[in-house]
């Protein structure tokens, strides 16, 4: 699994993104943090330039690989990326400082306790869709990302651009990446989670509801909320000055 760092003071804070994409989508976020941070981004397996990794998208392996190769670190993850921080967060308390969940959340699916998901056949058509037309899928994915953005085109052009910008991702790492966003249900970790986080929402985005994230930031004591206005589910793109302030503000108490 391939880490690139970048930057050379202040904390180690950790990037992990979200499906079908690669690190490299985090740039201007990156260009807004370096300054103030040890990066350390992450190509999940399957991914950019971790497409020769063919391991199994599993949280477990994931969340221990990482914190066996990175120092005691702030873990900021972006959608799908945020279940693998959240996961290692309840897991591994001592190798996180602090959680940034980024348009995430524990559940991405509506259920009958959970008004805030999006419809289960949403990720089921997905993954129908893989098997017929790989690319149109991954557009289609694409352009629910950017739905609702103030900046709608400018984010689905960005996202376009980078997708394949370091090759296609392997087809059995997407399967597992709409599998775990299909099926994954991390609400009962929330209530005794020790780490602090706070979660930052696009009040504009379609994915990840805000309210999703502000009803899950309301059953950890130790957690913050803020959404950031005009953005969509992915607000480093339109946002980056934005939500570096709230990164900075969120990580500068952190012991």
């Amino acid at each position: 699994m391939h880490i690139e760092r970048c930057g050379e003071h202040g904390r180690d804070l950790l990037l992990i993104h979200g499906w079908a994409m690669h690190a490299g989508i985090f740039a201007p976020l990156r260009d807004a943090l370096a300054a103030h941070f040890r990066l350390h981004l992450v190509d999940l397996p399957g991914h950019g330039r971790s497409r020769d990794d063919h391991s199994r998208l599993e949280l477990a392996e994931i969340g221990d690989e990482i914190a066996a190769r990175v120092p005691n670190a702030i873990w900021l993850g972006w959608s799908l990326g945020g279940l693998v921080a959240l996961d290692a967060a309840a897991r591994l308390p001592h190798a996180l400082r602090g959680l940034l969940m980024l348009c995430a959340s524990p559940r991405f699916v509506a259920a009958d306790d959970w008004p805030h998901g999006v419809a289960l056949r949403v990720f089921s058509d997905f993954e129908r869709g893989l098997r017929l037309d790989y690319r149109a899928t991954i557009d289609r994915f694409l352009a629910l990302e950017a739905h609702g953005s103030e900046h709608m085109r400018e984010e689905l052009r960005a996202l376009r651009e980078q997708v394949f910008a370091l090759g296609e991702p392997l087809p059995e790492a997407l399967r597992d990446g709409l599998h775990l966003l299909e099926h994954s249900d991390l609400r009962a970790a929330l209530p005794t989670l020790t780490v602090p986080s706070l979660w930052l929402a696009g009040r504009r985005d379609r994915l990840v509801h805000w309210q999703a994230m502000q009803a899950s930031a309301a059953m950890n004591g130790n957690a913050q909320f803020a959404g950031i206005a005009g953005a969509g589910h992915a607000p480093f793109l339109t946002h980056a000055a934005e939500l570096a302030t709230a990164i900075t503000a969120f990580s500068d108490p952190l012991p």
